[in-house]
């Protein structure tokens, strides 16, 4: 199984990013995928996550700010983020939790103040 993730880049506080993964399989069986972040010198921690039955969860961070959802025609995860501050800035990577976890490559998400 591979991730592909997508959608990471530069910008000012308040505005906003998409990010994408892309799986190789169908994701239709998947019983939980989601997005994770890494900050330098941080642990990696949850951000946002999305049941095979489309139920989200959020870290309380992000809260009413990120939506996660997922195309299981098109095999994709997406995490839209809103009203980005600085203290989001960081690597993200998407996961999908099978026999073992599986992620993507990260894509940097940087914001400015």
């Amino acid at each position: 199984v591979q991730l592909q993730a997508s959608g990471g880049g530069l910008v000012q506080t308040g505005g906003s990013l998409r990010l994408s993964c892309v799986v190789s399989r169908s994701i239709g069986s998947i019983d939980a995928m989601g997005w994770y972040r890494q900050r330098p010198g941080k642990r990696r921690k949850l951000v946002a996550g999305i049941t095979r039955g489309g139920m989200p969860n959020y870290a309380d961070s992000v809260k009413g700010r990120f939506t996660i959802s997922r195309d299981n025609a098109r095999n994709t995860v997406n995490l839209q983020m809103n009203s980005l501050r600085p203290e989001d800035t960081a690597v993200y990577y998407c996961y999908a939790a099978l026999e073992d976890y599986y992620w993507g490559q990260g894509t940097l998400v940087t914001v400015s103040s």
